[in-house]
Order: C-alpha cells, then structure tokens, then sequence
C-alpha cells in the first residue's frame, strides 16, 4: 500500500489558531487553555519528549505518518496531552477513545475507518480493551487493514477493510496488564514519571499566567510540594488556592494563602489528604504498621512498603501522621 505524507503543517501565522482547534475539541474550555500546544510548552519528561521529537522529526522528512507510541505512567502525568501535541506537530487530526468503549470489533472497524491518511487514534486505558478487539488491531497496526465476518451460520462471511496509514497511540496506567503480542507492535513503548517540584513550579506558575492569577513564588512552589508530582491535580489545587485568595486575602496566591488554602481542604505538605492519612492511622493503630492487605488504595500512599506478607507502613509514613516508628520491625503483626 503506497505511503503518502501527511498533510504539511500550518504556518507559523496560522499555527496558534491551528492548535487550538485541533485541541479545544475534545475537551472542556477551561481544561484546554491550561494544555501545553507544542513541545516547546511542555515541562518535563525529557527523555519521553526528546524521543517524540527525534520520531516525529524523522516522519516528517520522510514524509510518513509516525509510527505507533504507547504512553505508560500514572494518571494526570500528560498521556493525552503529548498525544495531542504530536498530531499538532504532524499536522494532523487526533481521534480520542478509552479502551472500556470499545465493546466489539464494529467499534473498532468504525474508527478506524474514519481515519484519514496520517491520522493519530488515542486510546487511553488500551488495556482495557476487550482482548476479542484486540486482535482485530494486530493486523491493523501491522499491515493496515480490517478482516471483519459478516453475519453469522452458513452465511457468514469475511470482508476485509483496507485502512489508511494511521498512528495508533494507547495510554495505559498498568502497562503490565497489556498483552505482549499488543505490546511488541508498539515502535516506541515509553513511561512518564512524576515530575519534581522544580518542574511543577513552572507549571504552576505558567497555568496561573495563562488564568490571569496573581502568583508569588513562594506560592507556587507550596502549591508545588502538596502536589504530589501530578499536574492535573497542582492545575485543581491552582483553582481552590485563588478561590481562597479572593475571599481571604487581596487575590494575589502567596505561600501563606496556599498553606492555609491547602490546609482548609486537609491536605498537609507531602500532598496527604485525610483519606490518606485514615490508611496510615489504620495500619499503625490497628495492626502494629502491618502486612496488611490494603490493594491497589494502599500502594498509591508513597508512606508503604511492599514485602510477600503485604504492605509494612515506612518510618515516613509513621511520621506522617505524627507517630513513632516501631523500633523493631520484626515485632509487626501478620497479615489479616
């Protein structure tokens, strides 16, 4: 099947006016004008980035569409956002679904064929996917076409769907749940990682800029630290914290304002909300710091340990809600 090039991207002239129509769409206002439009906006994930830059650069000189990128990491880190970032950088339309969406193959024969040529298909959770769709995308990432049967019994028959060249970019928060055939068709399989408090100080301060909030700072790097290294929840933090401000204070964010805003919502310095701080207490309390089965709640609190009887609280953890550690960790209890 002949490979033809996407389509040039804008001008510089019209490049801003380009970007927020390819990114406005599909999502809200408000959540759209805090988005990064190019990878000149972005802040962090250098690796992750760097390796984007060199693919989408090499696609573009030959004249290609990219090849297929799976984004791995926790939520809120920018899977969409770089996703649509590198169809802004092509030049070309995103489509945007979640893996639980797509039921049955007729869904996934549907967006795919409403791809045109050097389009990019966002799937978030791709794990998801139910694994009867998901070999129906083998031979659509591979050799770019649909076999689908038609009807069922003595009258069922295969049509085969021919696809134009497209992207397929899947986001996944537990790429250990991805199949390893689906994997393996993956050109570039990265993870993004918490950023630091440096990196999320600039974001802040740069989502601030752009809501017109007046931000010390002092202030954005307290926003910063109680953030837990995740920008969608230091962008929701920026939103109570100039609520706070206007109502106690001259409007202007400052890192009294953002203590005392943060600590209204109960959410101390290392970015532990009261539920956060119920897991710990329970554990310390009720069952000496542990093991203990608490699931997937208790491995998102940073303050556990994971050994093969459970989770162990760390000294950290103790110390986060205002207890001495055990000085013997060996006198913890068994797992209940």
């Amino acid at each position: 099947m002949p490979k033809s090039a996407p389509a040039t991207p804008p001008a510089d002239a019209k490049g801003l006016s380009y970007l927020a129509s390819q990114l406005a769409a599909p999502v809200s206002n408000a959540e759209a004008a805090l988005r990064p439009l190019s990878f000149a906006d972005f802040a962090g994930q250098a690796k992750t980035v760097e390796r984007l830059k060199i693919m989408v650069g090499a696609a573009r000189t030959r004249g290609e569409a990219l090849n297929h990128i799976l984004l791995s990491g926790p939520p809120g880190l920018g899977k969409t956002t770089l996703s649509l970032i590198l169809g802004a950088e092509m030049g070309r339309n995103v489509r945007i679904t979640s893996g639980p969406v797509v039921e049955k193959a007729s869904d996934l024969a549907g967006l795919l064929t409403s791809l045109e040529e050097g389009d990019l298909l966002f799937i978030d959770e791709i794990h998801r996917i139910p694994k009867t769709v998901e070999e129906y995308l083998y031979s659509a990432m591979e050799d770019f076409r649909l076999d689908i049967m038609i009807d069922q019994g003595p009258n069922a028959r295969s049509v085969r769907l021919s696809l134009p060249r497209f992207t397929l970019v899947g986001a996944t928060t537990r790429a250990g749940m991805l199949t390893a055939p689906l994997r393996s068709r993956f050109t570039l399989q990265t993870r993004l990682d918490y950023y630091d408090a440096a990196t999320l100080t600039g974001i802040i301060q740069r989502s601030c800029g752009l809501l017109q909030v007046p931000i010390e700072d002092a202030g954005a790097r307290e926003l910063a630290t109680r953030s837990r290294g995740t920008p969608r929840i230091a962008n929701n933090l920026i939103n109570f914290a100039r609520d706070y401000a206007q109502q106690r204070g001259d409007g202007r964010i400052t890192q009294k304002s953002a203590a005392a805003a943060l600590e209204l919502l109960e959410i101390d310095a290392r970015g532990l909300d009261e539920m956060d701080k119920r897991i710990l207490r329970v554990m310390a309390e009720n069952y000496r710091g542990g093991p203990v089965g608490l699931g997937t709640v208790a491995m998102a609190v940073s303050e556990l340990q994971r050994t093969p009887q459970g989770r162990v609280l760390t000294p950290k953890g103790y110390h986060a809600i205002g207890l001495k550690p055990l000085a013997d960790p060996a006198t913890q209890g068994t797992l209940l």
